[in-house]
C-alpha cells in the first residue's frame, strides 16, 4: 500500500502540502537538513539556494534508505525569515519540484530566531514511510 492522502470532504485542497497521510512500512527520519554541502560547507547566503540544498541533502538521505521524496510523510521547515519565505515562494516552487518532484507531505513551516549554524537560513526534517 502507498500512502494515502487524509482530504477531509468539503475542505479547499491545501496548495503544496497535503493534510494529513496515512502509511505503512518502515518510518525513516531525516534530521534537520541544512544549505550547506557533505562537506558541511555553505556555497552561497541567499534563502532560495540554501532551500535547494537542504532538499538535494534530504533526497541524497533518503535514497540511503532505498527511498524517494514520494516516501514523505511529514516535512517541518523552520526559517528564519518569514517575510522572505513568504515573499519568494514563487521562486521555491520550482526548486522544491526539482529536488522533490510533485511529491507534498503534511507539512509544517515555522520562523525561528536562528539556527544552530550561524549562516543557515532554512533547516528542514522529514519523516518518510517505505511501504512493507
Amino acid at each position: 500500500m502507498m500512502n494515502k492522502l487524509l482530504q477531509p470532504a468539503g475542505w479547499l485542497p491545501p496548495k503544496g502540502y497535503a493534510n494529513g497521510i496515512a502509511a505503512r512500512g518502515t518510518q525513516i527520519f531525516v534530521g534537520g537538513q541544512i544549505g550547506w554541502n557533505g562537506q558541511q560547507q555553505f556555497e552561497t547566503d541567499d534563502f532560495i539556494a540554501q532551500c535547494g540544498q537542504a532538499l538535494r541533502n534530504i533526497a541524497e538521505v533518503l535514497r540511503e534508505a532505498g527511498a524517494g521524496p514520494e516516501h514523505m510523510v511529514r516535512m517541518t521547515w523552520y526559517i528564519t525569515d518569514r517575510d522572505e519565505y513568504n515573499a519568494r515562494l514563487s521562486e521555491l516552487g520550482p526548486v522544491y519540484r526539482d529536488a522533490m518532484g510533485r511529491n507534498f507531505p503534511a507539512m509544517t513551516c515555522v520562523q525561528v530566531a536562528a539556527l544552530v549554524e550561524a549562516r543557515a537560513k532554512v533547516e528542514i526534517e522529514v519523516t518518510a514511510v517505505l511501504p512493507d
